[in-house]
Formats: C-alpha cells, structure tokens, sequence
C-alpha cells in the first residue's frame, strides 16, 4: 500500500546545503545539473512515490508506459528545480529569472476593494515564491499563510539563516478553531490569506470528488472556510515554463454563501486545466487517489 501524506515534506539539511553550495559557487544552472543524479536516485529508490506518480501519468493522463516512466523522472527533475529556484530567488538573486503575469489585474482588483481576498492554491509549480510576484503588484500586500504543514524545522531554520527574510506571516491551523479569528483579523487588515487545498490529511474531515477521472478526497478545511468568509475568492498558481522563467496565473472565482462543495468544483476545474498544461508539475508524492489501498 501507498501511503497517504503524513503531513510532513521531505528532504534533509545536507541536500539543501548541497543545492545551496551549488548555487553559490556554481550558479543556478550549474545546481541544475545535480539534479540529473538526484533524480535518478529517487527514480530508482523511492519505490514509494515512484510507484503513485507513475500511476499517476498512466491512469490519470493516460500516457503510454515509456511515456509514463519519462514523465516520471522529468517530474523529479522539475520539482529539484522549483527547490533551487526557491533559494535563488530567496537569496536575492530574483533578477536572474523573468515572470508573466497572467491575470494581475484580478489580484489588483482585490486589493482595491479592501476587503483582503482568499487566494486557494495547491502543491504545483512552486507557489512559494509567490511573494516575489506580488512584490510587484503592491509592496504593502501581505500574504498569510494557512498551513498544517509541519516540515522539517532544521529544514526551515537552515533556509531561514541563508535567505532573505521572508514577508508571509504563517496562520497554524488548530483544533481549537482559533486560526479563523486570525484569518478575520487579516482579512480586516486588507490582507491576503493563502491556502492549498489538495492535501487530504487522514482522519480529518474532507469533500469528495471526480478529480482527473476518478474519486479523490479533499481538506474540507480551505473550502468550508473560503466560502464563508464573503471576500473575493481567487485561484492562484506560479508555474515554471521555460528554464528561469515563471507564469503566474490568477483567476476569481464566483461563490456562492457556505457553498463548499461548488467551490471545490470550481477549484477542480480550474486545477484540472493546470495539469494538462503542466503535468509534470504535480508534486503530491503519495497516494492522492487512493489506487492502493
């Protein structure tokens, strides 16, 4: 059986040290290179997520078998660049890479309403960087993060002692519900909160449905929260196209009050659309379908 996400990302501090070195010394391009090696290795021995993602461009996309396995290993690869275009950009080396906006006037839009906004996003492309493209739109937007990802805290620490300082201000789901009064205080502030909605944690409580030709579970959380606030909802995702170059796309959408599941629907849609265009961009490395169990 496949594992579902635990809620934790992977890595360690020694390959980020690696890819940072790299970097450094080398140069972006030349970090690139290592990824040739990286992901052969996790082509050959992360049997686990090989085997989901795998799945995932055979049954999903309905690739060939030769096909499936390329894109498999073109899937490792785009991923290893998004981490080192992460630090890069972090790093402030921002100006090494080139950006298109794709719907910025949605995101302006948002702003001058003051009402603060809900971007919905997932775990494509590399999301991450968002704030570099906002910086763009208005110095003074501030986005927060919704987040139940508990990733390695020597992975955050070390990032943090090598980047610059990063503006998103981080909102901790809790069981006692507290983080919705942070998200109206926010909201109020004319900010922007940001969530993904495609990790399924299990054992908490979900939405079904048909996503890319089968059945698939969903957080509740984002979209039960999303379509309560009355704020505008917008879909944002930062895909990376050519080698150094990144397009940002932003989309509003129209919800209706505590309509969760037409929200999702929406959301699939529009997600759906991503991955045709950007298949190999799809890093939820676990059994998002279920096609193990």
């Amino acid at each position: 059986m496949a594992e579902t996400w635990s809620g934790k990302s992977r890595g360690t501090v020694l390959g980020y040290k690696i890819f940072v070195y790299a970097i450094k010394k080398l140069g972006v391009s030349a970090a690139y290179s290592l990824l040739y090696f990286v992901a052969t290795y996790f082509l050959l021995f992360s049997k686990k997520s090989s085997k989901v993602i795998y799945t995932y461009f055979r049954k999903r996309h309905q690739y060939t078998k030769t096909k499936s396995f390329v894109s498999l290993y073109q899937s490792y690869y785009k991923f290893g660049q998004t981490i080192i275009d992460k630090i890069a950009i972090s790093s402030g080396l921002r100006n090494r890479f080139t950006y298109e906006f794709d719907g910025i006037n949605e995101l302006k839009k948002l702003l001058q309403e003051q009402k603060g906004g809900v971007l919905i996003s997932a775990h494509v492309g590399n999301f991450e960087i968002a704030e570099f493209f906002l910086d763009d739109l208005d110095e003074k937007a501030q986005i927060n993060l919704l987040t139940t990802d508990f990733e390695h805290r020597a992975i955050k620490d070390y990032l943090e002692s090598i980047t610059l300082k990063s503006s998103i201000k981080f909102i901790i789901l809790k069981e006692d519900l507290s983080h919705i009064f942070e998200i109206n205080a926010a909201l109020a502030r004319n900010e922007l909160v940001c969530m993904t909605g495609d990790r399924y944690v299990e054992g908490t409580k979900y939405l079904s449905a048909l996503f890319l030709g089968k059945e698939a579970k969903f957080p509740a959380g984002p979209f039960l929260i999303a379509s309560r606030l009355k704020v505008p909802v917008v879909f944002v995702y930062v895909m990376k196209e050519a080698k150094k170059h990144y397009h940002l796309y932003a989309r509003t959408v129209e919800v209706k009050h505590r309509d969760s599941e037409g929200l999702l629907k929406s959301y699939i849609q529009n997600l759906e659309i991503m991955l045709k265009k950007y298949p190999t961009q799809w890093f939820n490395y676990f059994d998002f379908w279920g096609d193990y169990k």
